[in-house]
Parts: C-alpha cells; sequence; structure tokens
C-alpha cells in the first residue's frame, strides 16, 4: 500500500488522521492556515518533514483565500498565518525551515498580483512535497547499505512514510534494504505515551508485508542483552550543531543501551532536520 500522508486535491489540503490509526483510515481536510495549525498541534499529522511539507501548504491555502484582495489585507493574512503555523509544534525544526522558505516567496513577490503571489507560494509548497519524498528516497539510498542481509532492526516511534511526504526517513532506510533484496525484519517499540510505534510503525510495516514485532519500550534492554537487536534507526525532530538529536521520549534510554551492548544506533533525518543555530541538546524546545 503507497501510504499518501498529505495530499493537494480541489484546492484543499487532506492530511490522513493519524489519530485514527490503525483501526480507521480517513482523511481530515483543511482549507487555511488555522485550521492546518490545528492539525499539527492536535497530532493529526505528526513527523518533522511531515509537518514542514503541511505548514507549506498552510501558508498556501490562506494565500488561496485571499487572492485577489486588496496587498495590505493579502499581507496582513500571510502574516498571521505565519504566526499560528510557527506556534503550532515548537520542537519540529522543519516547520521553521518551511515557513522561512515561504517567507521568502512572499517577499520577492510583493511587486505582484496577489494573484501570482498565491500561485508562486502554492507551487513551492508543492515543490517542498515533491522534494521530500526524493530526499527521503535518498536517505533510503544511503542508509540501506548499513543494514545487514538478515538484520533484526529496533526503532523507536515512527519516522516513516506516516512522518514525512513519503518513504519515511528511519523506515525508508528500512524500505530500502528491503528492496534491495535484503532479508530484514524489525522490531517495534510501542512508544508511549501516544504509541506511535504501536499505531503506526506496526501498522506501515504490515501494510508493506516487512516482518515486525512489536514490543513493549521496556523491552529494549532485554532485547539487546540477548543478542536479539542487530541495529537501532530513528529519526529526529531535530538536530543540534554538536549532532545532538532530539526524538521521542525513549530515545536517549535506547542510545545508551546501544552503545553499552555495542550495537550500530544511526539517525536518520534530512539536512532540514540539523538546526545550526542551536549549539547543543541542551537548547532544543521541547
Amino acid at each position: 500500500m503507497q501510504v499518501e500522508t498529505l495530499r493537494w486535491r480541489d484546492g484543499r489540503l487532506e492530511l490522513i488522521d493519524q489519530r485514527r490509526l490503525p483501526l480507521e483510515f480517513e482523511y481530515v481536510a483543511c482549507e487555511d492556515a488555522v485550521q492546518t495549525a490545528n492539525a499539527i498541534r492536535d497530532m493529526v499529522v505528526r513527523g518533522a518533514p511531515a509537518i514542514g511539507c503541511t505548514a507549506a501548504y498552510g501558508v498556501a491555502l490562506e494565500a488561496q483565500r485571499h487572492a485577489g484582495a486588496a496587498r495590505a489585507q493579502f499581507d496582513s493574512a500571510l502574516e498571521q498565518a505565519f504566526k499560528v503555523l510557527a506556534a503550532s509544534r515548537p520542537t519540529a525544526v522543519n516547520l521553521f525551515w518551511a515557513i522561512a522558505r515561504m517567507r521568502e516567496v512572499h517577499a520577492q513577490t510583493r511587486n505582484e498580483s496577489t494573484q501570482t503571489a498565491a500561485a508562486s507560494l502554492l507551487a513551492l509548497a508543492r515543490k517542498m512535497h515533491g522534494d521530500d519524498v526524493e530526499i527521503c528516497r535518498a536517505i533510503g539510498r544511503h542508509g540501506a547499505p548499513l543494514i545487514a542481509d538478515g538484520a533484526r532492526i529496533m526503532t523507536h516511534c515512527n519516522a516513516g512514510a506516516l512522518a514525512t511526504a513519503g518513504h519515511g526517513t528511519a523506515l525508508g532506510v528500512i524500505r530500502s534494504a528491503r528492496d534491495a533484496s535484503k532479508r530484514i525484519s524489525v522490531i517495534a517499540n510501542e512508544t508511549r505515551p501516544y504509541l506511535q510505534g504501536a499505531r503506526l510503525t506496526a501498522w506501515e510495516m504490515v501494510q508493506e508485508n516487512i516482518p515486525v514485532t512489536l514490543v513493549t519500550d521496556n523491552m529494549a534492554g532485554h532485547l539487546m542483552q540477548r543478542g536479539l537487536v542487530d541495529v537501532i534507526v530513528v529519526g529526529a525532530d531535530r538536530i543540534a550543531a554538536n549532532g545532538d538529536a532530539a526524538n521521542k521520549i525513549g530515545t536517549y534510554t535506547l542510545a545508551v543501551l546501544a552503545e553499552r551492548h555495542r550495537i550500530p544506533f544511526y539517525i536518520a533525518a534530512p539536512l532540514s532536520t540539523i538546526d545550526i543555530a542551536i549549539a547543543d541538546g541542551s537548547a532544543i524546545p521541547i
């Protein structure tokens, strides 16, 4: 099954409602920046790359709503859209990266008609969407050689197609290893308290027919001690300049256990997740 986390259809942004997975599969429609920000805040959509793409479309929606309005009204609406979207999720730096890119295009089109500006903003949102899929595939191509044939891969939270525009970061590496004909299996930590591993990662792997075992978070150390984990791959919401990475709660514990048991531990993320303005992890907002 091809997971289409977000899509632009009939002038609206449609998002898989990830709160309902795995029992129900449905899309939620957003028609303006406020609805888009609420979808991000309420975790209809989650995962740093997916949040970035969603925010870009949120700006495009607001521009579309005010295309044809007086320039001052258009600019005021866009400024409010930037603010409401920026406040929706503080940890995901991709959100601010996407908003900054949309701001640049907004500034570049100030001497154009509002219709032209709206079209340019939508074009950029679409490009960011497509680029993210290709970036995830590139991450997968680079990461797959690190996965041995027969590897038992542990992952935490969900860094798959549901967390991106498609393919995934950590799960993108897993998908690409599978596509390279490697016989792999996945150990998905349930990831309390929101259970992204149980509800989302396990669901994605089942859709792809990739063998997956769901385990409770507190089983991870035992499995490593028993020699049942070969490699750990996770995603990230933000990476500081020194390489510190913020991911779902529990990731630090896995990293420490992996070092103790000499198990390779990899972060799979796009460049847009790296925040060079933050020196180390202690300054990452949660």
